[in-house]
């Protein structure tokens, strides 16, 4: 009976996500760039910290809870290979699972430290042997299929033999970037913690212990090709009724583009931004994007799901739901332009 009634909670959970709490990112409003990236550091430092291993509740407890299997509440979902496993094997002397830092401790040397060492929101389980294989690899594009138990069983993450990348599963690719893309807002150097920055470019030196991560631009892409799903909005919500922060790229993963895209590429350097109108707001039937510029609008629901794209300046939005939407104007390349707030009547 207990196990049904914990199978019911987890299949409830996946079905019907708790709200973003009303007013968490209202200071983030209308920002973008630096500017926004500090405002949303803001939002979600201090959060609650947790011992990596522990007899009270520690790391292990956060992770059986936030990567439990849908479809077997005895089970974790393992991140590079998406195996299901018993959550209760705890490492159990090298046979079970262990706790993945996906951005790479020793890329800023802080180890299993509480804060960014004990960080769930970037602590995901992992298959030991495929945890060793990754080790501090930068985040890049891989042609090498990886095959685990000395090249005998495939996976569906790839690395490179002769560069130090690995290129997770298509399907949690998004996840591994917003991850990164956490640790990077919620960690500043404040405070003795970290100063955490994600970098464009390939170090000369792979031992590195220097507070940077790669590569920007295959993140960038992986945050677009593998959107949001149930299972990192849930695993959101858990980790936050934890820790009592939030991961903004997962509530709102549009704040990639306007923190990333504009502040490392230029935009708008050959775009008059004021010339971009987007009206009426709020709006019932027709919204209308007024640019010289060609471009794509892009709908997100206040929980970060894309429900509509267009390349019209006259957008039907009739059959959206009644609300709050976040409208981001891309140009022909797919750079975010601007981002606007739009109430739906």
């Amino acid at each position: 009976m207990k196990k049904i009634f914990t199978l019911f909670l987890v299949l409830f959970a996946f079905t019907c996500f708790s709200q973003i709490p009303a007013g968490y990112y209202d200071s983030a409003e209308d920002l973008t760039n630096d500017e926004l990236k500090t405002t949303l550091y803001n939002i979600i430092k201090n959060h609650t910290e947790y011992p990596y291993t522990d007899s009270e509740t520690d790391v292990w407890d956060i992770l059986k809870e936030s990567d439990r299997d849908p479809d077997n509440s005895e089970n974790v979902i393992l991140l590079y290979t998406g195996w299901s496993v018993n959550a209760a094997q705890e490492y159990n002397s090298g046979s079970g699972w262990n706790r993945e830092h996906v951005w790479a401790k020793s890329r800023g040397d802080f180890g299993t430290d509480e804060g960014p060492g004990t960080d769930a929101h970037h602590l995901r389980p992992c298959d030991i042997s495929v945890n060793s294989a990754r080790n501090n690899r930068w985040f890049n594009y891989c042609t090498e299929r990886y095959y685990d138990n000395g090249g005998t069983i495939p996976t569906d993450s790839y690395t490179s033999y002769t560069d130090w990348f690995w290129q997770p599963r298509d399907e949690v690719k998004g996840d591994v970037a917003r991850m990164i893309f956490y640790m990077a807002t919620r960690y500043e150097g404040e405070n003795g913690e970290p100063d955490l920055e994600v970098i464009n470019y390939i170090p000369s030196d792979k031992d590195t212990k220097e507070p940077i991560h790669a590569k920007l631009d295959a993140l960038l892409d992986w945050n677009e090709e593998d959107p949001v799903d149930d299972f990192e909005r849930n695993r959101n919500e858990v980790v936050y009724s934890y820790q009592h922060n939030r991961n903004p790229f997962i509530d709102h993963p549009e704040y990639v583009n306007a923190i990333y895209v504009t502040s490392t590429t230029g935009v708008g350097n050959n775009v008059d931004l004021t010339k971009i109108k987007i009206y009426p707001n709020p709006a019932k039937n027709i919204l209308h994007v007024d640019s010289k510029n060609d471009f794509s609008v892009e709908f997100y629901s206040i929980i970060g799901e894309k429900v509509l794209t267009s390349k019209q300046s006259n957008i039907d939005i009739q059959n959206l739901k009644a609300g709050i939407y976040f409208v981001v104007v891309k140009d022909e390349i797919g750079r975010t332009l601007t981002c606007e707030k739009l109430i739906k009547d």
